[in-house]
């Protein structure tokens, strides 16, 4: 009976053992850093990997990181300042930006830390107001040209100094801080885009009427030339139609006179081809009349009409007075 409850003690005695032995061993991850703490003082703080022991249920063991940290900072306005010998609105007095930043840190003195911040969350609540404190200095005393194109990196070495040398106080090290974008406020930003799309605007409509005047003035050049030229034509031909029908009026001078009886008879029956045209075509005229003369005889002589058989005789001619010449 004694030997089963001595068994029995030492049996709870070696459990006793082995928990005390569990909780007095911990071991430090390669990403992390220790602060042993006994009654909530710092006994030691261990930086380097491995196993370690502490007292149990008096010891407690804080574990800080080691790695690199991010510190997101929310976005803020930034007044910058204004370039020196600015022509027209290309930089304006007090020029806003919405400016957002972010660093990169490490916890190089886990007890300091420890000390001034006791936590991560509460270390980053403290350096976003250092962060935003120094970019407000920093791009407070810059251009807009200097803080996107000409000066960037410098800018960014300073304010990661400035800040840097404040977290020293909470045993951080700040490695970078960089700017991830730099905006107008979207109330500027959709001013100066009404004010672009104005210029545009404006700009189109100069163009257009540009084009309009250019256009009026060409198709008056074209109008003018062609009026020139269809009056440089119509005086041509003119000249040429005239020349032609001196021309004509020559040749038919000449074949008249070569022979005039042949053209009378020509020019007849070019007379008879265009007043005797097949239709309603009416002439009245005389039989004996000149236009019908080639009709009645071959040679164009005129024709005698016997006179009726109970005309009168006509008068016989006078006789010559004595002493007349006779033609």
């Amino acid at each position: 009976m004694k030997r089963g409850i001595f068994g029995g003690l030492g049996l709870a005695i070696l459990g006793v053992i082995a928990v005390l032995g569990y909780l007095s061993i911990f071991i430090v991850d390669p990403t992390e850093q220790v602060l042993v703490l006994r009654f909530g003082q710092v006994i030691r703080p261990i930086s380097q990997p491995g196993l370690y022991y502490k007292l149990p249920l008096i010891d407690n063991v804080v574990s800080i990181d080691k790695r690199i940290l991010d510190l997101d900072s929310q976005p803020l306005e930034v007044i910058v300042r204004a370039e020196a010998g600015a022509e027209g609105s290309a930089q304006q007095v007090g020029q806003r930006l919405v400016v957002d930043a972010f660093g990169r840190y490490k916890i190089t003195n886990p007890l300091l830390f420890y000390q001034a911040a006791g936590s991560i969350p509460v270390a980053d609540q403290r350096l976003q107001v250092i962060l935003n404190s120094a970019v407000r200095r920093v791009l407070g005393d810059a251009t807009l040209f200097e803080l996107v194109r000409d000066e960037r990196a410098d800018l960014m070495s300073k304010i990661t100094a400035q800040v840097d040398a404040e977290a020293q106080a909470f045993g951080v090290k700040v490695l970078d801080v960089k700017i991830r974008s730099a905006d107008l406020p979207a109330a500027n930003s959709q001013a100066i885009y009404q004010r672009m799309q104005t210029e545009r605007e404006q700009q189109a409509t100069d163009i257009r009427s540009n084009g309009e005047r250019l256009s009026r003035e060409i198709r008056a050049r074209a109008d003018a030339g062609v009026t020139v030229t269809i009056a440089n034509a119509n005086g041509e031909a003119a000249r040429l139609r005239g020349t032609g029908e001196a021309k004509q009026n020559e040749i038919l001078a000449a074949a008249y006179a070569k022979d005039p009886d042949f053209f009378a008879f020509y020019r007849s029956l070019q007379a008879y081809q265009a007043g005797l045209k097949a239709g309603s075509t009416r002439i009245v005229l005389s039989p004996d009349s000149d236009f019908f003369k080639y009709f009645n005889s071959p040679d164009g002589a005129p024709t005698r009409v016997a006179p009726p058989a109970n005309a009168p005789p006509a008068p016989a001619a006078a006789a010559p007075a004595p002493g007349a010449a006779s033609p």
